[in-house]
C-alpha cells in the first residue's frame, strides 16, 4: 500500500470516528415576518475600520485635550448647599412651590475636572425634519421617511443593536391652533446615528453636501455678548439647519433622487458628552475639528 493511501485510509478512519450533531428537538420560534428565531444572540461587528474615529483617537483627541484643559490646585471644595426659601419641614408650606434662594443654578454648574478619561468626544448625531403637508395626510411622511431611510441607513435593531431604534415619527405634544396640530398628529420624522453609521454620515457632509452649498459661509455663531449661562450653552450640543437643496446633495439621494417626490430640510444636532460652564464653546472645538465651518456675523 502506498503512502498516500494509507494518509487516505486512516482520514476516513478518523472522519468516520466523529459524531453527528444532535438534532434540534424544539423548533426555532418565528418572529412577524415568519422567519426564524435563532438561540444565540447575532450582532454584526464592524466589517473595516472608521477613518473619521481614527482621526479622532490618533488625533484630534490629543488636541483637544491641550486646547480645553484647565488646570487646578488641589481637590475641588464641596459644593455650597442650596438653601430653600421655606422651611421643608414646616407643614404649613411643605406642599408650596419652594425655589432656592441662589435662583436658577443652570449657567453655573462647573465643568468636570480635565483628564484623559472625560476629553469631549462625539455621542450621537441628530437629524430631524418637518413636513406641513403631513397635518393633512400621514402619506406624506413617506416621502422624508425614504429619505432619512436612505441617508441614515438606519432599521429598528438593525445589526441585532438594540440601541437602533430607525426612523422615529415625530408627533404634537400641544395644540397649536395657528398650525392646526393636535396632540398625537404625525409632524416629522426623526433619526439618531450612533458608531460608525454617525462617522459616515458626517464624512460625507463634510466631503459632499457642504462644498457645494452656494450660500453656506458656515454655522453662525452669535455674537460675543450673548450669555453662555442658556440651556443649550451648557449642555454642548452644535445645531444648524440645511436646505432641501442640500439633501440632494447626498449620494444616497442623488443617485435616484427621481425616486423622491420632494426634497426636504433637515435639522442637525451634533451630540456631545460636555456639561457645565463653557460645554458649548468646547462641542464647537470638537465639531470644527471635523471640518465643519464656522462664520460669525
Amino acid at each position: 500500500m502506498s503512502t498516500s493511501a494509507a494518509v487516505i485510509e486512516t482520514m476516513q478512519r478518523t472522519v468516520g470516528s466523529f459524531r453527528k450533531p444532535p438534532r434540534i428537538r424544539k423548533p426555532l420560534k418565528l418572529d412577524r415576518h415568519r422567519l426564524p428565531i435563532p438561540h444565540v444572540k447575532i450582532v454584526v461587528g464592524e466589517t473595516h475600520s472608521c477613518r473619521l474615529r481614527e482621526h479622532f483617537h490618533n488625533t484630534l483627541q490629543d488636541d483637544l485635550m491641550y486646547m480645553t484643559y484647565i488646570h487646578e490646585n488641589g481637590p475641588r471644595p464641596p459644593p455650597q448647599p442650596v438653601r430653600l426659601t421655606y422651611d421643608p419641614n414646616n407643614p404649613y408650606t411643605k406642599f408650596r412651590h419652594n425655589p432656592p434662594v441662589g435662583g436658577s443654578q443652570l449657567g453655573k454648574k462647573p465643568s468636570p475636572p480635565s483628564s484623559p478619561k472625560n476629553v469631549i468626544q462625539l455621542e450621537k448625531i441628530s437629524l430631524h425634519t418637518m413636513s406641513r403637508e403631513a397635518l393633512s395626510s400621514r402619506s406624506n411622511l413617506l416621502g422624508a421617511i425614504a429619505a432619512f431611510r436612505a441617508l441614515s441607513g438606519e432599521n429598528p435593531g438593525g445589526g441585532g443593536w438594540e440601541s437602533s431604534k430607525g426612523i422615529q415619527i415625530v408627533t404634537g405634544k400641544k395644540t397649536a391652533h395657528k398650525w392646526k396640530i393636535r396632540p398625537g398628529i404625525p409632524v416629522g420624522v426623526t433619526v439618531d446615528l450612533k458608531g460608525p453609521k454617525m462617522y459616515e454620515f458626517l464624512g460625507t457632509l463634510v466631503e459632499f453636501v457642504l462644498p457645494r452649498l452656494r450660500e453656506f459661509p458656515g454655522i453662525v455663531l452669535p455674537p460675543e455678548s450673548t450669555s453662555m449661562a442658556t440651556p443649550s450653552g451648557v449642555s454642548g450640543v452644535v445645531s444648524f439647519g440645511l436646505p432641501p437643496e442640500a439633501m440632494g446633495f447626498f449620494p444616497q439621494i442623488e443617485i435616484n433622487q427621481d425616486m423622491y417626490p420632494k426634497l426636504y430640510g433637515m435639522h442637525i444636532h451634533f451630540i456631545t458628552n460636555a456639561e457645565g460652564v463653557g460645554a458649548q464653546n468646547r462641542a464647537r472645538a470638537l465639531v470644527s475639528g471635523f471640518q465643519i465651518p464656522f462664520a460669525r456675523k
